[in-house]
């Protein structure tokens, strides 16, 4: 229902009343700071809309998979994209006597029920940083969280130094 992009973005926040908050709770998680040579990115393939709840369950689900292998300070994952575009949705009575209670179209502006960051197609969503004897558990690690996106995703290997 949200996955299509149509009409203007509508990020404006302060015009509106009762946004609901943003469900990802950390964008920066594992070692930042640490110098890992293998950069994984994983990359929507389809323009669309990603709610504020599969980012965050895409997230979830690639630092879930990574942290088994890797550890907690084997890795840094980053969230590249932040949900701005407010979703709104008019709501209809259903039910006995709800022809009398719904206006139908009648002023359907509609109330916020979330956000959405809109991705272009070949956008970056995730980034894995990790070394190179877990470059086969932050692959799956990013594909498991490809499958919690509404778009076909793929991976993008960036960045792979040779240790001698």
């Amino acid at each position: 229902m949200y996955t299509h992009i149509k009409g203007k973005a509508y990020c404006r926040r302060e015009y509106m009343g009762g946004v609901p908050a943003n469900r990802i709770v950390q964008y920066d998680i594992g070692n930042p700071k640490g110098e890992f040579p293998v950069v994984m990115t994983l990359i929507v393939d389809e323009a669309c809309q990603v709610r504020h709840s599969a980012l965050e369950a895409a997230r979830i689900a690639t630092n879930k998979h990574i942290q088994k292998f890797a550890g907690s300070l084997g890795y840094h994952l980053k969230v590249r994209t932040y949900p701005h575009q407010v979703l709104r949705e008019n709501k209809m009575a259903t039910g006995a006597g709800a022809d009398r209670v719904s206006s139908g179209m009648r002023r359907a502006f509609g109330k916020a029920v979330g956000t959405a960051a809109r991705v272009k197609r070949g956008q970056k969503i995730l980034t894995l940083r990790t070394n190179t004897i877990h470059f086969d558990a932050a692959k799956g690690a990013l594909e498991k969280g490809g499958y919690k996106l509404p778009s076909p995703t793929r991976i993008l290997i960036e960045h792979v130094e040779e240790s001698a």
